[in-house]
């Protein structure tokens, strides 16, 4: 609902400005303060396959200036979980999941190829509300992204891996490995579709969990208020014995901060 009323009430922005917000967008290192709100609808949960779940995820995008060469780059993961009939039918469950929190220590400058990186620490926060919403464990490990910008197109991927190192003893250890590569291209009328993988890889199970994702999403202004809506489709190509199957549902509303602004 509030999608639908920020596309009717809001106009679109300068060519551009839009342009190249549009663009650093595309970038998960760019040197812009951000915050998307991203909402995921799944289902097909459970041996039972009656699960199903909605996924919002506050994502606050913080870029610091380090020195005149290096920018920090603070990317978090707040998830805001809406579940039913999981892990069991009959079991519903609403709260906050585990934050993840990762630093990247970027280049201010792209190599003389052209690519754009950047590099640091990620941490898995045990702060769910309820054990069925997380992993009950604390976890770390290294992060990484690589992307290079050629006009429209934007391609590159990011990784990470987790290991917990404390939490409750009696819950499974984590050892996960988070891959998403990406592309995305940004239209005339300053529309950016993109489609990328945000796969996982559990090592304790062997198991992939990979959902594909297909998104358009457009630059808008309200006031002073530059924000973008988005709206995509995800079909998981594959997933754990008891994870979601088939296809899901992502819809997005970013405000964006330009320094200048």
């Amino acid at each position: 609902m509030i999608i639908v009323l920020a596309i009717a009430t809001a106009t679109r922005v300068v060519a551009d400005e839009a342009s190249e917000l549009a663009k650093k967008l595309a970038n998960p290192i760019a040197n812009l303060i951000s915050l998307p709100i991203q909402a995921n609808y799944d289902e097909n949960f459970g041996a039972s396959g009656e699960g199903e779940r909605w996924l919002i995820n506050v994502q606050p995008v913080i870029p610091i200036s380090l020195n005149e060469d290096w920018n920090i780059i603070s990317r978090t993961i707040l998830p805001i979980i809406d579940q039913k009939n999981m892990p069991l039918p009959g079991i519903n469950k609403s709260g906050l999941g585990d934050i993840t929190q990762s630093i990247f220590f970027s280049p201010k400058t792209p190599t003389s190829a052209g690519w754009i990186w950047g590099a640091g620490p990620v941490l898995y926060l045990d702060t769910a509300t309820d054990d069925v919403l997380g992993a009950e464990k604390w976890g770390a490990g290294p992060t990484a992204v690589a992307l290079k910008q050629e006009g429209p197109w934007t391609y590159g991927a990011l990784i990470n891996q987790v290991n917990s190192f404390a939490g409750d003893g009696s819950r499974e250890d984590i050892s996960a490995m988070f891959v998403q590569p990406f592309l995305s291209y940004v239209t005339r009328t300053k529309t950016t579709i993109s489609l990328n993988t945000e796969s996982s890889y559990n090592w304790k199970a062997n198991e992939w969990s990979v959902p594909v994702n297909l998104f358009v999403a457009q630059m808008l202004k309200a006031g002073n208020q530059i924000f973008q809506v988005g709206i995509g489709a995800r079909y998981w190509a594959d997933s754990p014995a008891n994870g979601a199957d088939d296809w899901g549902l992502r819809l997005q509303l970013t405000f964006l901060f330009p320094k200048d602004s």
